[in-house]
């Protein structure tokens, strides 16, 4: 029998349709499933739209962990929603200031071998105890949360190899960054990240959580590492040792790309502005004053990121130009951290204490001020994501926030003069159940509570066989969800309210985009992207609120992979173009027409499109699956399933 990779072990574990072909569509069984509230909302809307009674999984929860500033009755509103929603459905509600989903996901029900889909890209953070781990549009969560397979391409396996051990001053996010400097922000579409060799044994669970974590800026479709030593360690703080499974790759395995990292070469890195992959190492960036450092996010969420900062700021005061923001990931590591005496140090060096959860990773608080450096331990830094527009972020690792902040400029960690601290994990830990709600076995009738921001889901018809659009906008690479559609205390509060949230898309691209769409809607319009169209965020309504304002088809150089499948979820045809050249000669305001489409979805004939102004034909193609064209022409996922159900009723 050949040997085989460990993600192909946790593939073949959980298949149920298709073949291991790279490319090809299979199905998954999902054990697991991650919603936040975010996006959850949606997710509880479309389940209860399509009526799917109780969850099948083995267990589903729902996190508050990105909407908790409570200006007025809207997030307040939705909480009360996705709790009543929880205790209709069969989830576990994680209450309001618990934590961050991924994190306190691992703490309680991560297990080796589980196949975990989330409603977040960041999903992927589970991989790191031996789980398939994915991230995906709500909706697919939602069918999930059901019982149904989730349809994903048959990914690429890409091995790295680690060996040697972190030097001092040097740690998990200087691993992932590297990854990064290496490979890019699309060095992962089409591949699962898989990590072993002898250097994964020097990485605890939690490292091993920041590097899967930061597997989505990649824009990999899951990363995962070996279910070890390491790992049964972790379970046995939480006290679920009995969950442990050993899971790893047989010797020999083959990959089909592969790399490698001496960690013992690495050197502290940090991502300039504004993409997770415009990586350099500090030491090339020092001495550039700054006016934020900030520590926490699902990106470097363990006890060890805050506690290694505590012991390099004991004693000390951080520069006065700097703000010193300690966002605890988790209300467990927030205790943890009380309780070995880590909190008082950085209160006493300057920190301003938030509430554990997203908060300022995803621009829900903490904006830095307008032209400072803020320097930041989360995983995005895309344009304007942070709250302040036209904002400085660079992501660096805990050891350069510390360091910079107690000298006010950009510091290689190395230079401090200090020994490295050394933190070692207690044995035993204060572990926090209360804040979680478990749905009572007596199934009894739940209403769920709609506060008035709460609007139904809007129905879209499927696909015409022939339409003229206008190509409304044009865009260039690497587009993010949020450039789409962005995040923050102003927009993200509107999230169960699609007319309402669709005022904000494309808003930092193109103010007036809005005004022009509304004009359109009826008749519909196109856009036309570049390279790794949709990177970033699973959000679905990046998707469909563009699809709320006529966008029917979208055009571009490619995709990134959750966005794609939220694209045709929402029935909006993607396309990419046959030859680049033909993106290059598209402008805005140019008209396409499209005929025959039915055809051309089904595969049946060309798909193609007349630009009047060029007095040319622009060679487009699809790349939909049998079930994805039937979607399409459907309107969407929504519909394809009601017909489903219906067909199977008859």
């Amino acid at each position: 029998m050949m040997p085989k990779t460990l993600a192909l072990k946790l593939i073949e574990a959980h298949r149920v349709e298709g073949e291991l072909v790279a490319g090809q569509e299979i199905g998954l069984k999902i054990d697991q499933t991650l919603t936040q509230d975010a996006t959850g909302t949606l997710v509880m809307l479309q389940y209860d739209a399509l009526d799917l009674g109780s969850v099948q999984t083995e267990v589903s929860v729902q996190y508050v962990d990105h909407n908790l500033i409570q200006g007025d009755f809207r997030n307040a509103d939705d909480h009360l929603f996705l709790q009543s929603a929880c205790r209709k459905f069969g989830v576990v509600y994680s209450k309001p200031g618990n934590g961050v989903s991924h994190p306190v996901h691992m703490e309680r029900f991560g297990r080796p071998g589980a196949s975990l889909l989330g409603s977040d890209s960041h999903s992927c953070a589970a991989g790191s105890l031996g789980m398939l781990a994915m991230g995906a549009g709500g909706l697919e969560v939602a069918l999930a949360m059901a019982g149904r397979p989730f349809y994903v391409k048959m990914p690429q396996i890409f091995g790295i190899k680690l060996t040697g051990s972190l030097p001092d001053w040097v740690s998990a996010k200087d691993v992932i960054l590297e990854m990064l400097r290496r490979h890019g922000v699309k060095g992962g579409v089409g591949k699962i990240i898989e990590y072993y060799g002898p250097g994964v044994a020097h990485l605890s669970a939690m490292d091993r959580h920041v590097i899967a974590n930061m597997g989505a800026e990649l824009g990999a479709t899951a990363t995962v590492f070996p279910s070890d030593h390491r790992t049964l360690h972790y379970l046995k703080q939480q006290g679920r040792a009995s969950q442990w499974q050993a899971w790893a790759a047989d010797e020999g395995a083959v990959y089909d790309l592969n790399d490698e990292i001496d960690l013992c070469q690495l050197e502290p890195l940090i991502a300039l502005p504004s993409s997770p992959g415009n990586v350099v190492t500090v030491a090339e960036v020092a001495g550039r004053p700054i006016g934020q450092a900030y520590i926490g996010s699902s990106a470097n969420p363990g006890l060890r990121d805050f506690a290694i900062v505590s012991m390099i700021v004991a004693g000390s005061q951080v520069s006065e130009e700097v703000s010193f923001d300690i966002n605890p990931s988790s209300r467990q590591v927030l205790e943890n951290l009380i309780q070995l005496g880590h909190l008082e140090p950085l209160i006493h060096a300057g920190a301003r204490l938030h509430q554990a959860g997203c908060n300022g990773c995803i621009g829900m608080g903490q904006a830095p001020a307008t032209d400072r450096i803020s320097l930041r331990t989360v995983p995005r830094n895309f344009a304007g994501r942070s709250g302040t527009p036209e904002d400085q972020v660079y992501l660096c690792s805990p050891e350069t926030a510390a360091a910079s902040a107690l000298t006010g400029v950009i510091t290689d960690p190395r230079s401090l003069k200090m020994a490295y601290p050394r933190f070692e994990e207690p044995e035993e830990l204060k572990l926090n159940l209360n804040m979680l709600s478990y749905p009572k076995e007596s199934a009894q009738p739940v209403q769920l509570i709609k506060g008035p921001n709460i609007a139904d889901l809007p129905h879209f018809e499927g696909i015409a066989d022939r339409l003229e659009l206008p190509i409304l906008l044009k865009t260039g690479d690497d587009i993010s969800t949020d450039e789409i559609l962005p995040a923050g205390a102003e927009v993200l509060p509107y999230r169960s309210n699609i007319p309402e949230i669709s005022r904000f898309v494309f808003r930092a691209l193109d103010p007036g985009y809005v005004e022009r769409a509304l004009k359109h809607q009826m008749q519909g319009s196109v856009i036309a992207g570049g390279a790794n169209y949709g990177q970033g965020s699973s959000r679905e309504h990046a998707a469909l609120a563009p699809r709320f304002l006529g966008v029917k088809v979208l055009v571009a150089l490619s995709f990134a992979r959750i966005h794609w499948q939220n694209l045709v979820n929402f029935g909006i045809l993607p396309l990419t173009f046959e030859n680049p050249e033909d993106y290059q000669k598209l402008q805005q305001g140019d008209v396409l027409l499209f005929e025959g489409l039915h055809q051309a979805v089904k595969g049946e004939g060309p798909v193609r499109a007349h630009c009047p102004r060029l007095g040319t034909w622009v060679q487009l193609r699809h790349l939909l699956t049998s079930r994805q064209r039937e979607m399409i022409l459907a309107g969407g996922l929504i519909n394809w399933t009601r017909e489903q159900a219906e067909f199977g009723a008859a």
